[in-house]
């Protein structure tokens, strides 16, 4: 869907309906225009948990799709994952309604505001959690918007009162080259979402295009120990722009040493210069997570934020839904929920997950996402799975494309190097919960992994591990 040449402000779109107002990035649109005093309404196929909250506000979510939820609407929002002949897209095209992406939506509520846009392959949501967290703590307040729910304050937006937006820019349909950002960070730089870039080439350009974006007078912020952010910051760096480097590579700007994981808890001294900042601790498991988190410190020190507020911040941090989410405790068993569906990122938290079980096994089911990334990738999902001591597969989440016969979750089954006995392809989700139970003993950790429905099975397991253990 085209983004608009003019984009107006939020306060002149008029009424606004929002078409997958349950999504993660529509739904925190939402919020943020009706705090703002913008009348607005919704639909979407599913009660998604960002609902309620919205509800709270007085916004009318509608179930499932029907021309007549867009009532007096001036302006139509409408989610990426929207098919073309869904009902209420129709008519607003039949009515000539002012039609804008997901994008153009929340150019709309960043108007007038200075924006620092999060973005990589991987960590986005984490990581604006963690800028959003760091800044509260530092004394600002932030309008903010998220792909996920922040679990210290319930909600995946807010309206905040100074001129700060920290936003999430997704690269996945382009969307990030329209924010024209004061700041930003690029966590990673790893081919994905080629259904849409088509070569990895394109991908890297896009990135290349999301740094010219930036106010000449801003900055960005990289994870220098990945190689395709490396590569991004000397292109910026060369274009005239002012790149900061973070990481554990003795050449980065901001530099942790001495990192260490206990448990939930990671840890790492922070230096500058040579000079030391303080001690980053957090409460979420993993080394990617630390990076995400001294790319958050970068832009607050730039912005001129005191660090020991900022540490505080981040040490407060307790994560975000769907990013290594606790989800309860039954049997001696753990359950944990992630996002993870690109082969780096279930690496990076199978490998936070060996931290916290300690002695104890990894059992973990996963679901692959979109027919295209299965297709291109199931192989690498399948191998990085190989971390794991018992793997359970589910079929594809099809989320926006159709199905395809050839490309199923066996794909990934085939993939993971482990003995068979340990390795099932179980394309009946139902089935799911028992087959981890029957595999998990006490001590052990199990993980639901994926961005599609996989993540209703941990109170599933939970429940089942209860009744078997009394």
């Amino acid at each position: 869907m085209p983004v608009p040449d003019v984009l107006l402000p939020a306060d002149r779109l008029g009424r606004v309906h929002f078409i997958g107002i349950g999504g993660a990035g529509l739904s925190a649109i939402a919020r943020i225009m009706a705090a703002q005093g913008v009348p607005v309404s919704g639909s979407d196929d599913q009660d998604t948990p960002f609902l309620p909250a919205l509800r709270e506000l007085g916004v009318t979510c509608h179930l499932g799709y029907d021309a007549a939820h867009l009532g007096d609407a001036d302006t139509v929002v409408v989610t990426t994952a929207a098919r073309e002949d869904n009902p209420e897209v129709l008519e607003a095209g039949r009515r000539g309604l002012r039609v804008l992406p997901r994008s153009a939506g929340l150019a709309a509520v960043m108007a007038g505001r200075r924006v620092l846009a999060v973005a990589g392959t991987h960590g986005k949501t984490t990581t604006t959690g963690l800028l959003t967290s760091a800044l509260l703590a530092a004394g600002a307040d932030p309008t903010y918007a998220v792909g996920g729910v922040l679990t210290a304050t319930g909600r995946n937006a807010d309206a905040g009162s100074d001129d700060l937006f920290v936003a999430e820019a997704d690269e996945s349909d382009g969307a990030f080259l329209v924010y024209r950002p004061h700041a930003a960070i690029v966590t990673n730089v790893e081919a994905d979402h080629l259904d849409n870039w088509g070569t990895e080439e394109a991908y890297h350009a896009a990135f290349e295009e999301f740094a010219g974006t930036i106010d000449p007078d801003g900055f960005l912020v990289v994870v220098g120990d990945d190689a395709g952010a490396a590569d991004l910051a000397a292109h910026a760096r060369r274009d005239g722009l002012e790149v900061i480097t973070v990481g554990e590579g003795r050449d980065c700007d901001l530099r942790l040493e001495d990192v260490a994981f206990e448990g939930t808890t990671s840890r790492g001294r922070v230096l500058r210069g040579g000079e030391a900042v303080g001690d980053l601790v957090l409460r979420i498991p993993g080394r990617h997570y630390l990076l995400d988190a001294l790319a958050a410190l970068a832009v607050g020190l730039r912005l001129g934020y005191d660090a020991s507020a900022l540490l505080e911040g981040l040490g407060g941090f307790t994560g975000t839904g769907r990013r290594m989410e606790l989800k309860g405790e039954a049997g001696g068993v753990r359950v944990y929920d992630s996002y993870a569906h690109h082969p780096v990122e279930i690496a990076g938290d199978l490998q936070a997950a060996r931290a916290v079980v300690g002695d104890g096994r990894l059992v973990v089911a996963y679901q692959p996402h979109l027919v295209s990334r299965t297709r291109i990738f199931g192989e690498q999902m399948g191998v990085a799975l190989g971390a794991a001591d018992e793997v359970v597969v589910l079929d594809v989440y099809l989320a926006r494309e159709d199905p395809d016969p050839a490309v199923t979750g066996a794909l990934v089954a085939d993939a993971v190097p482990l003995a068979a006995e340990h390795v099932l392809f179980e394309p009946d989700m139902d089935a799911v919960p028992r087959a981890l139970v029957t595999r998990a003993r006490p001590g052990d950790l199990v993980l639901t992994l994926g961005a599609g429905s996989v993540t209703a099975l941990g109170p599933r397991v939970l429940e089942l591990l209860r009744d078997a253990r009394g």
